[in-house]
């Protein structure tokens, strides 16, 4: 049965779709008709994500791309693969991230940092002529009010292994990198119908925390929101007609909110985009 629904001919992919807001978000789209691509690490883990999606009555199709955010490689291939699916992409939701957790990644980049900012703008690079030629279309990336704790960025410290013992400061700083890259990508992008959105879903439960040793991570989820709760400003940003003349912003609560200085620094976001470019060069 074809799709139903105010999303239907549209196509999306979700980064970390397979648990969490990710698999709510990748779900709710499909929901409305979307066509959406699971991007995670293996299939085994989109199985159960694909197969809730296709259990949907009316829900766009739904299907899986290899994704390890901190292996330049594996981005390579996942958009590779995408683009030749010869499908346009309307929206991009860079969505896949870690917190607590500790080292460096395949591609030489603190771990929080790479993963959360470093294989996201790798991946939007790749994508994003095809997004362009799809407008519109929007970029939502997934952030935190974390970025809030850290006054910038130390950009060796980004290429060393994690220094802390919880991980949380460099978190921080792999937050502020998703707001002023949303940020700065949608001052690139104006008036080219791709409109670019930085968010905080709240403080969820998910596996975001997976890295954060057990009696830690019981402790700080306790009152967290649920990921359903989590992933509704991740959906505004998507899917509302209400901030589809906005761009460049930061929300919370399905609200623009004002980031921290640090994340309203236009010439923070410029070097970070500089250093960026030349890191995925």
């Amino acid at each position: 049965m074809a799709a139903a629904g105010p999303l239907a001919g549209r196509v999306a992919l979700v980064t970390g779709a397979n648990t969490g807001i990710g698999r709510v978000t990748a779900r709710e789209l499909a929901r409305q008709g979307a066509h959406v691509f699971v991007a995670c690490r293996t299939a085994e883990r989109a199985r159960a994500v694909l197969d809730d999606i296709r259990a949907l009555p009316g829900a766009g199709a739904a299907d899986f791309l290899a994704l390890d955010l901190g292996d330049f490689a594996s981005v390579r291939a996942c958009a590779h693969a995408f683009l030749a699916r010869d499908l346009p992409l309307h929206l991009l939701i860079n969505n896949a991230g870690l917190a607590g957790a500790r080292g460096r990644t395949a591609s030489g980049f603190e771990m929080a940092f790479g993963v959360n900012h470093v294989g996201h703008f790798l991946l939007t690079d790749l994508l994003l002529a095809r997004i362009r030629a799809s407008a519109p279309a929007r970029i939502v990336t997934v952030a935190s009010r974390a970025h809030t704790r850290v006054a910038g960025i130390d950009w060796t410290a980004v290429r060393a292994p994690t220094r802390t013992r919880t991980g949380f400061p460099e978190y921080g700083v792999s937050k502020l990198a998703n707001v002023l890259f949303s940020a700065e990508l949608g001052r690139r992008l104006s008036g080219s119908g791709v409109t670019t959105y930085a968010l905080h879903p709240g403080v969820v439960a998910s596996d975001v925390w997976r890295r954060v040793p057990a009696p830690l991570r019981w402790l700080i989820k306790r009152g967290m929101i649920s990921v359903e709760e989590g992933a509704a400003t991740t959906l505004y940003c998507a899917t509302s007609a209400a901030c589809a003349g906005q761009t460049g912003l930061y929300y919370d609560k399905c609200a623009v909110k004002d980031p921290a200085p640090a994340g309203q620094d236009a010439l923070l976001a410029a070097e970070l985009w500089k250093r960026s470019a030349a890191w995925i060069a």
